[in-house]
C-alpha cells in the first residue's frame, strides 16, 4: 500500500476468495492439462513426470493467484480513495 494511503486498512477487508476451492480448482486444472497433453501426444507420462508436471503447473497457478491478490489490493485501495473523495465532497469540515 502506498505511503499516502496508509490510513486505509485494505487488509481488513474480507477476501471473497476461498483458497480451499482455489486449491482444488488448480489441482483439477493441472490434472486435466496433463491428461490432455498425454491424449494429444498419444503418450503416458511416468508417475514421476506426472507429479513433477502437476507440481510445476500448480506453482505457476499460485503465482497467478498472488498477482490477482496484489491487483485486488490496488483496487480496494482505489475504492477507499473514491469513498473518501465522495464523502469529502458531501460533508464539509465544520458542518
Amino acid at each position: 500500500m502506498s505511503d499516502a494511503n496508509q490510513d486505509f486498512r485494505v487488509e481488513s477487508v474480507k477476501s471473497a476468495t476461498n483458497y480451499d476451492i482455489v486449491s482444488d480448482n488448480m489441482l483439477d486444472i493441472a490434472e486435466f492439462t496433463v491428461e490432455k497433453f498425454e491424449f494429444e501426444k498419444n503418450m503416458t507420462l511416468s508417475k514421476d513426470e506426472r507429479q513433477k508436471a502437476i507440481a510445476q503447473i500448480r506453482e505457476a497457478l499460485w503465482r497467478k493467484v498472488e498477482e490477482l491478490n496484489e491487483r485486488r489490493k490496488g483496487i480496494l485501495e482505489n475504492m477507499f480513495i473514491l469513498a473518501k473523495n465522495k464523502i469529502g465532497g458531501i460533508v464539509k469540515p465544520g458542518n
